[in-house]
């Protein structure tokens, strides 16, 4: 009974989890990784996706074991989480997007303030920094720079295409710093794939689908391999994309264009947005330490 107890609320657990990781992956410039991060559930999540690229499985896969290959990936793990990405995709596309059009600087003063606590909690994961990982982090934080200052571009709605954005927006969503949602917006698709959300136009959700599970495995090897040979050098790198992200999501803006606000009533409340997201992921953190001690 306290065995079934405890297995039910890890997996309401990885739900909403899950859930925090699909609301970010809605806001462009917010990366479903770094809440993966912030939640703890990171590099399980890289190592369970990677099973479905190693040897083993395709071995079993050539051989004709079927029910074998079937009992090697972590599905309880994975339709936990995906379980909850899919459900935050159903039932905030709407209310986020509304948001972004009605209220954009209180979601990104929100989500300002969530990456920015995050940063201190990813780095504490670096067991020791050399020179070699403050020139990773440096080098994360110039990607991200970089990559959150390209302008948007028109682009085509083949299903070829649309494939090459799941796989490409997938890659990133499970990268801290690199928003998924605003490499979409770059390539021209993220308005049209919010709608299609929205409207459950299935065929183009099925291309994108397509494009984010081939993306996902093949990406997830790297990752995993990466973690496993050079685990702080790669930490460095994935908090400086986090820190080269805050270029996108920093909430006063004139013109696109990164701006100093004046201190009056709306900015106070800005600030006061960023507190509580900062707030929510120190809260987090003492829940994660708690349940590990």
């Amino acid at each position: 009974m306290a065995l079934m107890i405890q297995k039910t609320r890890r997996t309401i657990g990885l739900v909403l989890r899950g859930f925090c990781m699909g609301a970010a992956d809605i806001v462009p410039g917010v990366s479903g990784g770094t809440m993966a991060f912030i939640l703890g559930i990171y590099e399980e999540l890289i190592d369970a996706i990677r099973l479905f690229g190693q040897k083993e499985m395709w071995h079993e896969l050539r051989t004709g074991n079927i029910i074998a290959a079937a009992r090697l990936p972590r599905w309880d793990f994975l339709f936990s989480v995906g379980g909850g990405i899919l459900m935050a995709a159903a039932i905030l596309a709407a209310p986020l997007e509304h948001a972004l059009e009605t209220s954009p600087q209180r979601v990104w003063s929100f989500f300002f303030g969530l990456v920015t606590a995050s940063l201190f909690l990813v780095a504490k994961r670096v067991q020791s920094w050399t020179l070699t990982n403050g020139v990773m982090l440096l080098l994360g934080s110039a990607v991200a720079y970089a990559i959150v200052g390209l302008v948007p571009v028109s682009t085509p709605n083949e299903p070829w295409f649309l494939v090459l954005c799941g796989a490409i927006a997938i890659c990133a969503m499970i990268l801290p710093g690199i928003s998924g949602a605003f490499l979409l917006v770059i390539l021209g698709k993220y308005e049209f794939i919010l709608s299609a959300v929205n409207n459950r136009d299935i065929i183009s959700i099925a291309y994108i689908g397509i494009g984010a599970v081939v993306g996902l495995i093949l990406f997830s090897q790297i990752l995993g391999w990466l973690f496993a040979k050079y685990h702080d050098r790669t930490v460095a790198f994935l908090t400086g994309l986090m820190i080269g992200s805050l270029r996108k999501i920093w909430p006063w803006k004139v013109e696109d264009m990164n701006v100093i606000p004046s201190l009056d009533s709306t900015t106070w409340e800005l600030i006061g947005l960023m507190f509580v997201g900062c707030i929510l992921v120190v809260v987090i953190e003492l829940i994660a330490t708690r349940r590990k001690t």
